[in-house]
């Protein structure tokens, strides 16, 4: 069954949408960073985004992995992020992402069709795992943008509405995508 990512810039709605999709009954995956944050902070670890992102990006993508080959196969699953994600990230950070990261995104195969959601400056927020700043988020954006254009994946961006909106976007659009398949 289909493996849908939800990406975008920090604090742009994922995780509300991922919460009201569920809600919904579709199988979502939870962000694999935001959680390891929290579990680095509690071991007092370096192995944070703003101490050493290589040595995080390198975690974070074992635990997408994770993610990934856990969800179920029978059902519609959303993933809070993907792979090229965490490429993204390396780039904003002018770190060259080495195979690995396409070797891992080869094995992962994610539906060609990516829901991306903008920055919102009246929704963003900063708490212990977001850090940056709005205008930061916003290069962030842009960064992801780009890299999952490079890598071939078609973006849909979600309106700016509020969540029971953006999910009803996103399940007319899946629809949709399986309706044209059949």
């Amino acid at each position: 069954m289909p493996k849908y990512i939800i990406t975008g810039g920090p604090g742009a709605g994922k995780t509300s949408l991922l919460t009201e999709l569920q809600e919904l009954g579709y199988s979502v995956s939870e962000e694999a960073s935001r959680q390891l944050i929290i579990e680095e902070v509690n071991k007092g670890s370096n192995c944070l985004p703003w101490i050493d992102l290589s040595a995080f990006a390198e975690k974070a993508l074992e635990r997408m992995r994770e993610l990934y080959f856990a969800a179920p196969d029978n059902t519609v699953t959303f993933f809070d992020r993907g792979i090229p994600d965490i490429i993204a990230y390396l780039k904003a950070a002018s770190i060259d992402p080495d195979a690995k990261y396409y070797q891992a995104l080869f094995k992962c195969q994610y539906q060609s069709k990516v829901f991306i959601l903008a920055p919102w400056e009246s929704i963003y927020v900063n708490d212990s795992e977001r850090w940056q700043t709005f205008e930061e988020a916003g290069r962030l954006y842009e960064s992801i943008k780009e890299t999952y254009e490079e890598l071939g994946f078609e973006l849909i961006e979600l309106p700016r509405a509020s969540t029971k909106e953006r999910a009803e976007f996103v399940v007319a659009h899946i629809e949709n995508l399986v309706s044209t398949t059949k």
